[in-house]
């Protein structure tokens, strides 16, 4: 019979034992792990080092990033340097303390203190350089984010119109069909863009009226490329005259160009607070080609439905022409032109306050158009236009012996004209503007104590015809009036943030010049 064998109850002891005896084994096993990773590690790799040494040392996550070196780094070799920051994430620099104070060469590492960041946000980080100048916010003037949402929308609708225009246009021409030849057609082409570059270069003469009216020419110039987008589409009706059409059509739409060109420059320079403008105008032209680009997809994917021309024309051009009226009233200038220069006028004769740039802005008229005659006030016009009369000259003219310069009115056309004289300078120049609208002022408060009990005037905007005596007391106020006004006005412009030393007036060219015995 074989030996029984006896089972033994388990000993605790030695279980624990043996439980302590692997844990053992295991933790030095993981930390021979750890530590042969970071004696190989690159400094890339060098974030893992500073969270073990602080969780060796008992510290929270928070105290590890943003700690001080003595309490982080206790039983460490690594001090840390400086902080660095590069477009808001923050860098640490630590390198090996080599003893006697001193650290071993080429011991640096960079940690970075940034968590991983989510796809949009690097997406929008991706994006950012190429949309917003260095520095945004702070690089450019508040006015500069609607105005480039306005331009993005504006650009966005101008893409999508020149998708139908083009297939309208080559359709018109007739590359669609068999009976054109090549020949033909290229010869069509090429006649439209050379009657648009004509256009472009008889417009250009007006270039000083770029900078005089640029809000207003800026509108008008995208007026014009709707009219121009107009007319191509309706080439489509018409085909066999698709010459002369698309040329009036080209005519129109590199008009449009010209004015878009030369204003552009202005504009940009009102946002710029540095000497970023180069910055901006690029940021400002990258965002207008995104979306342009974005709107001729849309509008691809659109086209294969064959939507009605008319319909598409009406809902595209009502969305370009809203966005050019916003892009533009959001730009604020600091120069007084014509329109600026009467807000800020007017309002100070009402309420004895000027405006802010942004509520002159803001009030500015964009329709009065510099080629417009119907103005209430004619500044630099020639003699022959303010005077009818040789004596009421004679009778005004002792009046401003001291200036330089002659406000009148001419009670036959219904205007003010200030004359300028041949030693007038640009302040003398907007000190007779300002003196105009002084004495319009004046004739129109006169009035409206008439109207009361007449009715002479057609419209509210007409001016009732004063007699002689009546012309010169006004005349006489108006002096005494303006070497009281002028000094204070240009004060509280200048306060507002108006340039006061350069104004864009645009006065005639006509110039008195005093008789020589």
């Amino acid at each position: 019979m074989p030996p029984m064998k006896l089972k033994q109850p388990p000993n605790p002891a030695s279980q624990t034992l043996t439980g302590t005896s692997s844990h053992a084994r295991l933790l030095v096993r993981e930390t021979l792990r750890i530590s042969a990773n970071l004696a190989s590690a690159p400094p890339s790799l060098a974030p893992s080092s500073s969270l073990v040494a602080a969780e060796s040392t008992g510290l929270r996550p928070h105290e590890a990033n943003f700690g001080l070196v003595d309490e982080q780094f206790v039983d460490s070799s690594l001090r840390l340097i400086c902080y660095e920051e590069i477009d808001g994430r923050r860098w640490k620099y630590f390198a090996e303390n080599g003893g006697s104070k001193q650290f071993k060469k080429g011991s640096i590492r960079a940690v970075g203190l940034h968590s991983p960041k989510a796809p949009v946000d690097d997406l929008m980080s991706f994006i950012r350089p190429y949309v917003v100048p260095e520095g945004f916010p702070d690089s450019v003037t508040p006015s500069y984010v609607p105005y480039m949402t306005w331009r993005a929308l504006k650009h966005f609708f101008g893409g999508a119109m020149g998708v139908f225009t083009t297939q309208t246009l080559l359709n018109s021409v007739g590359v669609s069909r068999n009976r054109a030849t090549p020949g033909a057609v290229a010869i069509n082409w090429i006649l439209k863009d050379g009657a648009g570059r004509v256009g472009k270069m008889l417009f250009a003469r007006q270039g000083k009226k770029f900078d005089y009216d640029l809000k207003q020419l800026r509108f008008a110039g995208d007026l014009l490329m709707e009219l121009g987008a107009g007319v191509e589409l309706a080439t489509a009706a018409v085909p066999h005259l698709f010459l002369p059409l698309a040329c009036a059509a080209n005519v129109a739409k590199n008009v449009a160009a010209v004015t878009s060109t030369s204003t552009r420059t202005p504009i940009y320079k009102a946002f710029a607070k540095g000497e970023n403008i180069g910055d901006v105008t690029a940021k400002g032209e990258c965002v207008g080609n995104v979306a342009d680009l974005l709107g001729t997809g849309l509008s691809i994917l659109i086209s294969k439905r064959n939507p009605s021309l008319v319909t598409t024309f009406a809902l595209l051009s009502c969305g370009y022409l809203l966005s050019s009226y916003q892009e533009v009233k959001a730009v604020v200038l600091h120069t007084l032109n014509r329109a600026r220069f009467t807000v800020a006028v007017e309002s100070f004769l009402k309420t004895g306050r000027v405006p802010t740039l942004q509520e002159g802005n803001l009030m500015e008229n964009i329709f009065t158009f510099p080629w417009s005659k119907h103005r209430p006030i004619v500044l630099g016009p020639r003699f022959k236009d303010a005077f009818q009369d040789p004596n009421s000259y004679l009778a005004v003219e002792p009046v401003y012996e001291k200036e330089r310069y002659i406000v009148t009115y001419n009670p036959s056309k219904g205007n003010i004209y200030a004359l300028l004289k041949d030693q007038a300078k640009s302040d003398d120049i907007l000190k007779a503007a300002f003196h105009a609208h002084v004495l319009l002022h004046i004739i129109h408060s006169s009035n409206e104590k008439q109207s009361s009990s007449q009715k002479h005037r057609e419209n509210e905007n007409s001016i009732l015809m004063p007699t002689t005596t009546d012309l010169q007391a006004h005349i006489a106020e108006s002096y005494k009036m303006v070497s009281a006004l002028y000094g204070p006005f240009k004060s509280k412009a200048t306060e507002q943030g108006w340039m006061m030393s350069e104004s864009l007036l645009n006065p005639g060219r006509a110039r008195l010049h005093e008789l020589v015995d």
